[in-house]
């Protein structure tokens, strides 16, 4: 169901909707995954969205601050120091200083992480990659600008 101008509209059977019923039941499914590797590792689930947007940053070569991290998980400045402190003394990430700014501390995550991660997640991740093997490039892209899109769309409303 959605609204239209203050009216319930049921469409559950357009092929729009039955997008949005897949990408729910893949991010619920992500979710109950993240949520195990949370609790394997003794984490909150605010903990494995941290790492994941901090691997995001490194990938991109974006520099993690505290500030930026905790404005990317919504948490006010306490709540992100304890989270940094909570993984720092796990040894999943690290402070740093920024050596073209001294006074610019650095999250960087620690290779125990990202072997914790790939223990875990390798295996669905190599399923995933070996489901998109089969697309053609052109469908591979398809995919990439739809999921781009719908992701630009869910930052945009929240």
């Amino acid at each position: 169901m959605h609204e239209t101008q203050g009216a319930c509209v049921n469409n559950d059977q357009s092929p729009a909707m039955n997008l949005v019923h897949l990408l729910r039941a893949v991010t619920v499914e992500f979710d109950l995954l993240g949520a195990e590797f949370a609790a394997r590792h003794g984490l909150h689930p605010t903990d494995v969205r941290a790492l994941i947007h901090l691997l995001d940053a490194q990938r991109q070569s974006t520099l993690a601050t505290p500030g930026w991290l905790g404005e990317q998980l919504r948490l006010n400045s306490a709540g992100t120091t304890a989270l940094i402190d909570r993984l720092e003394r796990l040894g999943l990430i690290r402070r740093g200083r920024d050596t073209a700014d001294r006074r610019r501390v650095l999250l960087t995550v620690q290779d125990k992480a990202q072997e914790l991660g790939w223990a875990f997640f390798g295996p669905v991740i190599s399923e995933v990659t070996g489901v998109a093997d089969k697309f053609s490039a052109g469908e591979v892209e398809t995919v990439r600008r739809f999921l781009t899109a719908v992701l630009q769309s869910t930052r945009h409303a929240r």
